[in-house]
């Protein structure tokens, strides 16, 4: 008869961003330990709130399956003895499997042949498992761990209770010296404590204390009660993912309610007074159906619609005194100047082996004139950028800025405009710290883009100078992600810089400052690698293969624009059944290639028109390809190297390469060595699998 099983964690409220991760850890990990322990079941259903994580099994078996194993031993010729008895190796062996010399059978494995029993191993009954299942709640990950008590387990919260039922059974076992029961309990002001006394009951048991434990249904809740405002009132709000799916994390029991806040505050710029809502307060905005912001805000309510307007004003009350204050900065901080701010750059510490924000910013307006002079760019655009790199983080001695830190470079384009910059430079400041995330928005515009890359290049070239290598996990200044963003903006904008060159724009500038405590031996070791595998991962994303990965970045990385088209093209080709002769015929040249240094060829050495053939076309398509490069277009260059080889093959077909003629040998491994190294100019293509796709 199958059984239903339930397991609850109960804890101190979680953090909102580690619920949804912890809840499919405890689905896939559970599933992998059924399949593992050979428990069958018809269905698993997985819940969370704040305070719990919770999942139910369906219908498990009573038994594990009972399986039959093969056992395989010692070979045959070590399991009997010359006389063809069995030795103590084979009793021994099958002994220990629970059979005798009875039940040996044999079987050949890539020529050897051995012993091999099979036994039943029979299934245990599931209930005296279960009580092992306290080994997937210990091992949950969560972003941040925390010790509580005298214990010595780490786990994001505290645990305060833990439900453990194989249908009416308790399932025996304790975590942290909290024992499993068939107690749990309800929303912590509305809700009592509950007796669980089948798993089936849990879901309705905990919806009658005040507790949704499907995130999915809290989640259509809370959107059902915007839609119903939205109709009642004629608003638009605005869904945010991120912020919607935080939301259903806090609350247990959402009930949604609009506020409002006086039009007074619509005067501020608007991301101030969303950021108010949003990040602080965790409301949605509002807007009318042509995109304006209105005075209301959204939120939801962690318990039911008791005295609701109560709690709406409580909110009110808070949100206003949040933008009370927010437009006293605003105001203040338009009586200062941006060199009064500047001035107070001096004061803030970057790094302290690196110095202040007001020295970093010096090395980034030095690196954004490097990469300026680098590009092709006007006079007006160059002024631009020195003047975005110079006011780039101004705003960061902002009252604003300082109460509100989202709003770095944002409210600095606001202020830049209002002091009278020119719009290219405020638009700068805020896009300077773009893209926020790997795969985040980039600079739109060129100034922003150069000052962005700039800033980024400083702050990897410094960290990795004075030790700060990222490890593991930890990257505290995030130089994987600004690594990504300067390769991502460098393909984006199509800058013909290696991106070699790029960084060592600041590794030289870092060298001329002479810091005390900066290691230009380090970061000369460091950097490459590292750069490297950021090139890898933006390959990965792109969808390209790893040994395509190692055939274009192992060497020079080279032009990030050229690396993505190269790596793109090579991507597609391993897939074409009728690139299979041209790769043949590429790679026979490499492995040919490899065996000489010698580059000089003697057309008066060749005795067959095949060499000729070969030379000649070599020489012609060498210029062809060049020609293509230049004009960027890798796709035309790499088809150039396609037409070598049917001449490749002709060579080969009519050629000893290898010949006893020394003479002859020198000349035609020169040959093969001059195509191998224009081969090698697009990339590694010997470090291609390419025998795994044909």
């Amino acid at each position: 008869m199958a059984k239903n099983v339930l397991f609850e964690i109960g804890l101190e409220e979680l953090p909102a961003r580690f619920i949804d991760d912890a809840e499919k850890q405890l689905e896939d990990k559970t599933r992998s330990w059924l399949e593992e322990e050979r428990i069958t079941y018809t269905g698993i259903e997985t819940y969370s709130t704040p305070r719990r994580l919770a999942i139910l099994i369906q219908d498990m078996d009573e038994n594990q399956a009972t399986i039959e194993e093969e056992a395989k031993g010692p070979a045959i010729k070590i399991a009997k003895d010359e006389d063809g008895n069995w030795t103590k190796a084979a009793i021994g062996f099958t002994k220990g499997q629970g059979k005798s010399v009875d039940d040996i059978y044999t079987k050949d494995i890539k020529g050897t042949t051995y012993i091999f029993v099979k036994k039943l191993i029979e299934g245990k009954p599931t209930k005296d498992i279960l009580p092992e299942f306290k080994r997937i709640i210990e091992s949950i990950q969560f972003g941040k761990n925390m010790r509580w008590g005298e214990q010595s387990m780490r786990y994001a919260r505290p645990i305060r209770w833990l439900v453990a039922l194989y249908d009416k059974e308790i399932i025996p076992f304790t975590i942290a010296q909290v024992q499993t029961n068939n107690e749990t309990f309800g929303h912590r002001f509305l809700g009592d404590k509950i007796t669980l006394h089948h798993p089936l009951d849990y879901k309705e048991k905990m919806k009658d204390s005040f507790v949704i434990v499907d995130a999915d249904e809290r989640e259509k809740i809370i959107l059902d009660g915007i839609k119903q405002i939205e109709n009642q009132h004629d608003f638009l709000v605005p869904i945010e993912q991120d912020l919607l799916e935080e939301v259903k994390n806090l609350v247990e029991y959402p009930t949604v309610f609009v506020g409002s806040f006086e039009k007074d505050f619509l005067q501020l710029p608007e991301q101030v007074l969303v950021t108010s809502m949003k990040e602080h307060q965790r409301y949605f905005p509002v807007k009318s159906n042509s995109g304006e912001l209105l005075p209301y805000f959204v939120g939801v309510r962690n318990g039911d619609s008791h005295a609701i307007e109560t709690v709406i004003k409580g909110n009110e009350k808070v949100l206003r005194a949040r933008l009370s204050d927010a437009q006293f900065f605003y105001e203040e901080d338009q009586k200062q100047t941006i060199d009064f701010y500047q001035e107070k750059l001096k004061n803030v510490v970057f790094q302290e082996k690196l110095g202040t924000i007001y020295d970093k910013v010096n090395r980034v307006i030095s690196i954004s004139k490097k990469i300026a002079e680098t590009i092709t760019i006007d006079e007006n655009e160059k002024k631009q950028i020195m003047r975005a790199a110079e006011i780039s983080k101004f705003d960061l001695m902002t009252n604003m800025v300082s109460e509100f830190t989202e709003l770095q470079g944002i409210m600095g384009e606001k202020y830049a405009r209002i002091y009278g910059e020119d719009e290219a430079v405020a638009v700068a400041i805020k896009e300077h710290y773009m893209p926020t995330s790997a795969g985040g928005e980039l600079p739109k515009t060129l100034v922003g883009s150069v000052v962005s890359v700039a800033e980024k290049l400083d702050t990897i070239v410094g960290c990795l100078g004075v030790g700060l290598k990222p490890s593991g996990s930890q990257d505290p200044y995030g130089l994987r992600r600004q690594a990504i963003g300067i390769l991502r903006i460098a393909n984006e904008r199509g800058w013909e810089i290696n991106v070699a060159e790029l960084f060592n724009i600041a590794v030289e500038l870092y060298e001329s400052l002479n810091l005390e405590h900066f290691n230009i031996e380090l970061v000369q070791q460091e950097l490459h690698d590292f750069v490297q595998q950021r090139v890898a991962f933006v390959l990965k994303e792109r969808g390209i293969e790893q040994d395509i990965i190692q055939a274009i970045t192992g060497e020079e990385i080279g032009v990030m624009s050229a690396i993505i088209q190269k790596a793109s093209i090579l991507s597609s080709k391993r897939n074409e059944e009728s690139f299979k002769p041209i790769q043949e015929a590429l790679v026979r040249v490499l492995n040919l290639a490899s065996k000489t240094d010698e580059m000089e060829v003697n057309a008066a050495y060749f005795e067959t028109d095949s060499e000729r053939s070969l030379y000649e076309a070599y020489e012609k398509i060498k210029q062809s390809y060049q020609s293509w490069l230049e004009k960027d277009n890798y796709q035309e260059a790499f088809v150039q190297l396609e037409k070598l080889a049917e001449p490749i093959h002709q060579f080969f077909d009519n050629n000893m390469v290898m010949a006893e003629d020394e003479r002859l040998k020198t000349n035609r491994l020169a040959l093969l060595n001059r195509i191998a190294i224009l081969l090698n100019s697009f990339a590694n293509l010997n470090a291609i699998e390419w025998k795994q796709h044909f």
